[in-house]
């Protein structure tokens, strides 16, 4: 294809409005030479790194672990803040971005009003939904309520890790092993719990390729023969029926794994861009456009074509057909 034509799911934002109330509320410093790289966002940088990257859409989220507010309360009104910054941003260019709505899982009440907001009056594309809330994931119960109300919306779903429990061993990156693992429990909760059973109606994006999920599906398969894991064929099922995007990167390691364990028409290109840096976008799709295992066709299902059957609200805008 000509031009940018590349739909970008994994992609993070942090708009002005954004990043003023995260000074006033004491989660960002006054000083912005002592802010983290991501925190650093301008549209200027990410319309450049879209064009250098033939992105011609991003859905854009800001996936703030929950540790970094000081409450509950606090909790809801950042909520309430990134998803109208982010809807600022595709009111702006409804063309070139969608947004996953933030949810203030900390407190589920709060979660079911903002995402009766963020979905019916700001237009998100789906909700993000942090893995855990202090060590509580998905699949428990307490979280019932919010997905039946998911489910009756026939809602996408964007699972994106954050610290695990008990933190990171010194000297360990939390990005190289730790948020594949909590990407991971939160997979594995929401198909023993039951979540995806009951609700089938979810749409279900993990971050990062699955994290572990393809590699280790065989494990929970075999552990089914001591009446520990879950069953083969559900498993298989529930396996083929989340999206993963390719943010994870794909590599030589890891997409013949991925490719044999998803379905093809649920995998999704993801750059995790600006939590990752303008070389490392290019890189991450540079390496997904040379990867050998994968065909013409298929480069363009997992980079274009599956994002937008998935979203469709987004197609309409950019006036395109799949």
């Amino acid at each position: 294809m000509t031009g940018p034509w590349r739909i970008d799911t994994h992609n993070h934002a942090v708009p002005p409005k954004m990043q003023r109330w995260a000074v006033q509320a004491g989660i960002l410093p006054p000083d912005q030479s002592k802010w983290p790289t991501w925190a650093r966002w301008s549209q200027a940088a990410t319309e450049q790194v879209m064009e250098e990257n033939d992105i011609a859409a991003a859905v854009t989220s800001s996936p703030a672990p929950f540790e970094v507010f000081k409450d509950t309360a606090q909790v809801a009104t950042g909520a309430r803040v990134i998803n109208e910054s982010l809807a600022d941003l595709v009111r702006e260019q409804p063309q070139r971005f969608g947004f996953f709505a933030y949810l203030p899982l900390t407190d589920v009440d709060a979660a079911l009003a903002e995402a009766d907001y963020a979905l019916g009056t700001l237009g998100a594309e789906g909700v993000l939904l942090l893995t855990h809330v202090n060590g509580t994931y998905l699949g428990d119960p307490s979280f019932e309520p919010l997905f039946a109300e998911l489910d009756r919306r026939r809602a996408v779903l964007f699972v994106h890790p954050q610290f695990l429990p008990g933190g990171t061993p010194p000297g360990i990156p939390d990005f190289m092993g730790d948020f594949l693992l909590d990407t991971t429990r939160a997979a594995l909760s929401l198909m023993i719990g039951g979540t995806l059973e009951r609700h089938r109606n979810l749409s279900v994006i993990l971050s990062h390729g699955g994290g572990f999920l393809p590699y280790m599906a065989a494990r929970i398969d075999s552990r089914s023969h001591d009446e520990e894991g879950v069953d083969p064929a559900t498993l298989r099922s529930y396996v083929r029926r989340f999206y993963y995007d390719t943010a994870m990167p794909t590599s030589p390691y890891a997409t013949p794994t991925l490719l044999a364990a998803a379905d093809h028409s649920r995998i999704l290109y993801g750059t995790d861009y600006s939590m990752r840096t303008a070389e490392a976008t290019r890189y991450v799709t540079d390496g997904l456009a040379g990867d050998p295992v994968i065909g013409p066709q298929l480069h363009r299902a997992i980079e274009r074509d599956n994002a937008l059957r998935l979203l469709p609200s987004l197609a309409e805008r950019m006036s395109v057909t799949v």
